[in-house]
């Protein structure tokens, strides 16, 4: 046998003999009939499960997977066959890693890793992975021998947007080199243990089964998946064991190639196994073996910009200035102009500078005025530009942006203020990604910042609030009626390749990022994009919301997968799910209604079903009569669930979720049914979780959905 297919199947062995000695001896300890199972995952292992279809639910369950773990390990000469054994490594590992929350209830309690990754992360992933501001997953295990150089990679990637999962004593290395770490900051510890690169793994293939459709049990179309739609690599960092390199077996077999740090000579693996010992060509290899472009942002600052700041929490100890409009006026607004009533790339401040030797921490007011023109420019578009600030301005190292419009708060920190970030930096971002992202629609683009309080509450008074008022009203006015086109989204098919939104002015896409007028400018900066326009003719149904027209989008669009589809049904062909929705909608029979669940709660719910399961059913571009995932705002919409009876189904939902839709969802409550304050009616976690309690409930509150005809 070659030196890799020896390291590759003494590693495998070794897992294999310790995961079958730590089953026997948990089994021993526990019983047989101990609960098995990682936290907030509808999937079980998922590796086991997505492989075999086997639901690991107890210990017991076990010994038939150690089974199956040995049997995959061959000690053949063949590469192919040894890759065989790095997936029965990896089977191992989420043996092993399993077996520690069933000895502790939270195994990384005291770790700096996070350990397993719940199902509701990653289908908040979904959307920057589909979208590109996630390009990329690097998994980075090991020890380096400099930590400067493993915390510079980290650094390139986090300034690329690329995910970081970090494994071992990298994890200090990179801390003591000051890199931000956690969800927020997309660099993210797992575990000091080898094993904890199955954390990793899991994602993928949940992946799959959330977003791809796949079956469990259909190992090749698994492997095919990870392959082709995870964008995932590993770089490993110092000297290299054979449990190592066996991990690493199992990874290119998932389409996942390994770039490490010493020199392998003869044993690397075109493509799939090779030595970069040159740490500044580390990011670049990787980046070219997975075939990951990722696209520059057109902007320098004293500080970094990239997605991967995006979630950056700046707490008031840390804050050197804040704009917020609980203590001063503000208002940011994007206003169309004639492109000659517009100086190109000017950025001015007017008002009083922020003091360069404050004490304690300084408040201003703001007004961010933005003015854009073009020949193509068109006034629809001014929110949908206005919308990206929040994110643009996140995208800035030690910048915490939270709301919109008149209602916002801004904080700098006092690390990013040293190094030097101005409110011109900000003009500057602006300016930037306005003509990167929108330069087809817009020529010109200046930017004005007001920090005087009287000119900020004149410009709130006299300007802003008046726009605000006639979009709103002009929204309030647009019906999936009053327009003549609606329009497809395809971004998620990169992981869920027969899925397709329609999105209507009544209807945002599910992952309720993708609103009509995004979708309506996107078509027209990118005329062939994943907007594609859809003339509502051919109507075949109103109350289902069914269209010739749209069925022949959506089958285009799903090449075929899906040929008809209704827009307001959650029975009859409702739309299809990707897997990163909001929310998701499911019949509630004894109760004669449905139940909308979030994917931030993490309980139980009336259905018997976590988010995570009531998820698991649906998704991957599959229609499945009964559940529906959409986006939060839908729910208020007049065409929810409109062909069953509208909002008034609703029974339960989260409280988090019932009072951040109270005020919207009472109103179109009050204006289609005549009912006041129908959330008062609806059920929640903090009353009843157990279909008794809830039927009670509504009982008791007289709720429209008893007297209703069947849903199904």
């Amino acid at each position: 046998m070659s030196v890799l297919t020896d390291l590759i199947y003494g590693g495998a062995n070794a897992v294999a003999g310790l995961t079958e000695g730590a089953v026997n001896d948990a089994i021993a300890k526990y019983g047989a009939d101990k609960k098995a199972a990682f936290p907030d995952t509808a999937y079980f292992c998922p590796t086991i499960y997505a492989a075999t279809g086997v639901k690991v639910k107890t210990l017991g369950d076990l010994p038939a997977c150690v089974g199956v773990l040995k049997s995959l390990i061959t000690n053949q000469e063949d590469l192919g066959q040894a890759l065989n054994a790095g997936l029965a490594t990896a089977v191992g590992a989420e043996i092993l890693e399993l077996l520690k929350y069933v000895a502790e209830e939270k195994p990384y309690e005291n770790d700096s890793g996070i350990g397993f990754v719940p199902d509701p992360v990653i289908r908040s992933l979904g959307v920057p992975l589909v979208t590109g501001d996630i390009p990329g997953v690097a998994v980075v295990l090991g020890k380096a021998d400099k930590a400067e150089d493993v915390a510079n990679v980290v650094r390139d990637y986090q300034d690329k947007g690329i995910m970081s999962f970090l494994i071992g004593d990298v994890i200090e290395q990179v801390a003591q080199q000051g890199v931000k770490m956690g969800l927020e900051f997309r660099v993210v510890p797992l575990g000091h243990d080898v094993t904890a690169v199955i954390h990793v793994v899991t994602v993928a293939v949940r992946a799959g089964l959330i977003f791809g459709n796949l079956q469990p049990g259909d190992l090749a179309g698994l492997l095919k998946y990870t392959k082709e739609r995870v964008p995932a690599f590993v770089n490993t960092f110092g000297a290299i064991d054979n449990v190592v390199v066996a991990a690493g077996a199992g990874a290119i077999a998932l389409g996942f190639p390994v770039v490490v740090d010493i020199d392998l000579g003869e044993n690397q693996v075109p493509g799939a196994l090779v030595s970069v010992c040159d740490h500044s060509e580390t990011v670049k290899t990787s980046l070219e073996l997975r075939s990951i472009k990722v696209k520059a942002k057109a902007v320098q600052l004293p500080v970094g910009f990239a997605a991967a700041f995006e979630g950056e929490i700046i707490r008031k100890k840390e804050c050197y200035v804040e704009f917020d409009s609980d203590h001063n006026p503000t208002c940011e607004l994007v206003t169309m102009l004639e492109p000659d009533e517009i100086e190109d790339h000017q950025i001015l401040i007017e008002g009083p500078a922020v003091p360069e030797d404050a004490q304690e921490l300084v408040r201003l007011p703001l007004a961010t005025m933005v003015y854009v023109g073009g020949k193509k420019m068109q006034k629809d578009f001014e929110p949908v530009i206005e919308r990206k600030i929040h994110a643009w301005f996140n995208y800035m190292e030690g910048v915490m942006h939270t709301g919109q419009r008149n209602l916002f708060r801004i904080r700098i920190s006092k690390e990013s203020f040293e190094r030097g970030l101005r409110l011109k930096d900000f003009g500057e971002v602006l300016y930037s990604m306005i003509m990167d992202e929108f330069g087809s629609v817009v020529d010109k683009c200046c930017v004005k910042f007001i920090t005087d309080k009287a000119t900020v509450e004149k410009t709130l008074e006299e300007v802003a609030m008046p726009r605000y008022r006639f979009r709103d009203d002009r929204l309030a006015a647009m019906t999936d009626e009053s327009v003549d086109t609606f329009y497809t989204c395809i971004l998620c098919q990169s992981f869920a390749p027969a899925h397709c939104c329609v999105v209507t002015p009544e209807r945002l896409g599910l992952c309720g990022a993708v609103s009509w007028l995004d979708a309506k400018a996107t078509y027209q900066l990118a005329p062939t994009g994943p907007n594609q326009p859809i003339p509502k003719e051919g109507l075949i149904d109103e109350r289902l919301g069914a269209y010739t027209e749209v069925n022949k989008a959506v089958a285009e669009a799903t090449h075929g997968a899906v040929t008809d589809v209704t827009l307001y049904s959650l029975v009859e062909n409702p739309m299809t799910s990707c897997g990163c929705f909001e929310c998701i909608c499911g019949i509630m029979p004894e109760a004669n209604g449905v139940v909308v669940v979030n994917r931030e709660y993490a309980g139980m719910t009336p259905t018997g079903m976590t988010f995570g399961e009531l998820a698991s059913m649906t998704g991957g571009g599959v229609q499945t009569p009964g559940f529906m995932g959409h986006g939060r705002h839908f729910i208020s919409s007049k065409k929810f669930i409109y062909a069953e009876g509208g909002v008034e189904r609703i029974v339960w939902m989260p409280k988090e979720l019932k009072d951040d839709v109270a005020d919207r969802l009472n109103k179109t409550a009050k204006e289609m049914a005549g009912i006041d304050n129908f959330t008062d009616m609806i059920c929640d976690e903090t009353i009843a979780t157990d279909s008794e309690g809830v039927l009670a409930f509504l009982t008791e509150k007289g709720h429209p959905a008893l007297a209703m005809d069947p849903v199904m």
